[in-house]
């Protein structure tokens, strides 16, 4: 077996069991009163959504950002959620069931895996893509299933810059039970993941959040720019798999049954 299915393996189990209380849970993460509802609220706003748009939100767990996501895009819009656990997608669709939302499609996969639908206009990940071993070649798909201007967006954990080993912890104690922390530290996924946003997409941009142990990436499909894009306030520049049609993937069910 190796290494990436490995890790697969012990995330399936981790989440599997977290995923009762995760609701609850994910507001200590990764420490107490950490301000991670305000990042994901940042996250959508720098996708730059209008009514009717279609999102896929990558390793979207239990549907934290359906809500956001909702609020941006209206009923005329679409969100296909992707995650790789059955018991994260089983309280996912009961956020849905419980929301009334009919425009919400469960799909479970692997990101590495997952074959994204073809022109959508928006591609989301928040504290997850760190964790994919192969975390470039998802911003790869990703950007190739866009539309001319779309965006793609990635909110995850980082060690910061020079930080002092107290502060460092602060982004390493969210993959203590996921991953080796030495691992993760040696491997520095932010940064592959920031050198494939600036390879792949178009305007990339990188903004630290919360005195560095956060980042928030993201550009655009490279042909003519999202009408009416703006940046956010303190965002600065700093310098594939099988698509299937929109209409191909599956309909909102329990755990992405097609």
């Amino acid at each position: 077996m190796s290494e990436s299915d490995r890790t697969r393996e012990r995330l399936v189990g981790i989440y599997r069991r977290k995923a009762k209380h995760y609701d609850v849970t994910s507001r200590l993460y990764p420490v107490p009163f950490y301000p991670q509802r305000s990042q994901r609220l940042r996250a959508v706003q720098a996708l730059g959504l209008r009514s009717g748009d279609t999102v896929v939100d990558v390793a979207c767990g239990t549907g934290l950002n359906f809500p956001l996501i909702e609020e941006a895009i209206g009923p005329d819009g679409r969100i296909v959620g992707v995650d790789l656990t059955d018991a994260m997608l089983a309280r996912a669709q009961d956020r849905i069931e419980l929301n009334g939302w009919s425009n919400v499609s469960l799909v479970q996969a692997d990101a590495a895996d997952f074959g994204f639908p073809a022109g959508v206009d928006a591609v989301l990940s928040t504290y997850a893509l760190s964790q994919v071993p192969e975390c470039a070649a998802v911003v790869g798909h990703g950007a190739a299933a866009l539309r001319g201007g779309g965006r793609l967006v990635v909110l995850d954990l980082k060690v910061p810059d020079g930080a002092p080993r107290w502060l460092a912890q602060v982004g390493a104690v969210a993959v203590r039970r996921f991953a080796s922390i030495d691992a993760w530290l040696a491997h520095r996924p932010w940064e592959t993941i920031r050198a494939a946003i600036w390879t792949e997409l178009a305007d990339p941009s990188w903004t630290d959040l919360f005195l560095g142990t956060a980042f928030l990436a993201a550009g655009s499909r490279r042909g003519e720019p999202m009408p009416g894009l703006i940046r956010l306030p303190g965002e600065e520049d700093t310098c594939s798999g099988p698509a299937l049609p929109v209409s191909e993937v599956a309909p909102t069910g329990p755990c992405g049954a097609r």
